[in-house]
């Protein structure tokens, strides 16, 4: 086979988007120049590599085993180009992603106990949702992602090989509600108290949920502000302009004037906060990046 390194970096960035139009924006290429180097890759691969879907682009089973050896490929590349421009690392980096509840609760304290532990790792970082990020440390873009899953944690994908995944912790979903409010020094309320209550949260997809309404709440819910941004939700709660759903991992971070009540009446929702990496034994660096996260933990 006769591949560009262009053409790896197309196949890798499509795994990571999951479609030929976001590759294309991500790359600064258009969308026709993506896919044509896709259809080369696949003439020089005698296989097709990429599956078109309702929900998306996927890589074939071959397109997994061309993106393994991508990984290899365009990474001795990249040392190749900084030994050649006599470029000497001072530190050693790690490519971390996280959702943004683990990046507000974890990721500083992580990063603080890595800097004294092993000041030679330099971390980089990127938030995103789960199966974006997922999607990242298959294509290789990512080291290594903090994640969460719902039960019954069912794998993310059915791609082979399996990201290895470690658990982090379990955590149960509390309401945040403003301290001086109608749930003002209670422990706990009744799921249909909460039915008529003004919510914070974000749109959310079957693809790609996000925390906002409770999860399972009785009749339509009544979303009186949309918002992503954790600050943004937990400044409105402070504020007394509603209620929001979050994990408990966020109790140590909460603004003044946000307090956390359980909700009775119903089962508990549970949230797994996980690590994922690929398969195989993993750098002296990125081990000890994971070291810093469970330690937080």
């Amino acid at each position: 086979m006769d591949l560009s390194s262009a053409g790896l970096r197309v196949l890798r960035q499509i795994a990571e988007s999951g479609s030929f139009t976001a590759a294309a924006v991500r790359l600064g290429y258009t969308q026709s120049a993506v896919s044509r180097q896709a259809a080369a890759l696949e003439r020089e691969a005698g296989a097709a590599l990429f599956e078109r879907r309702a929900d998306g682009v996927r890589l074939t089973a071959a397109g997994l085993t061309l993106l393994r050896h991508a990984h290899t490929v365009l990474g001795a590349l990249a040392a190749a180009e900084r030994e050649l421009a006599d470029e000497t690392p001072g530190s050693t980096p790690v490519r971390l992603g996280c959702v943004p509840t683990a990046g507000a609760s974890l990721l500083p304290a992580a990063l603080a106990r890595l800097a004294a532990a092993a000041p030679g790792v330099a971390v980089t970082t990127r938030e995103g949702t789960t199966p974006a990020l997922a999607r990242a440390v298959r294509a290789g873009s990512l080291d290594l992602a903090v994640l969460t899953s719902r039960p019954p944690h069912r794998p993310f994908d059915g791609d082979a090989p399996r990201l290895l995944l470690d658990t982090l912790a379990d955590t149960e979903l509390r309401v945040a509600v403003p301290a001086a409010g109608e749930f003002a020094g209670r422990d706990a309320v009744r799921v249909d108290e909460l039915a008529a209550a003004p919510w914070i949260g974000p749109a959310s997809t079957g693809a790609e949920p996000l925390l906002g309404v409770w999860p399972g709440l009785p009749g339509r819910p009544r979303v009186v502000h949309a918002a992503r941004d954790w600050f943004t939700k937990l400044g409105l709660v402070a504020g007394g302009f509603g209620v929001t759903t979050v994990p408990c991992l966020l109790a140590g971070v909460l603004p003044r004037g946000v307090a956390l009540v359980r909700v009775d009446g119903v089962p508990a929702e549970v949230r797994r906060v996980l690590l994922a990496r690929l398969p195989g034994p993993p750098a002296p660096a990125v081990a000890a990046v994971a070291r810093a996260l469970v330690e937080v933990v």
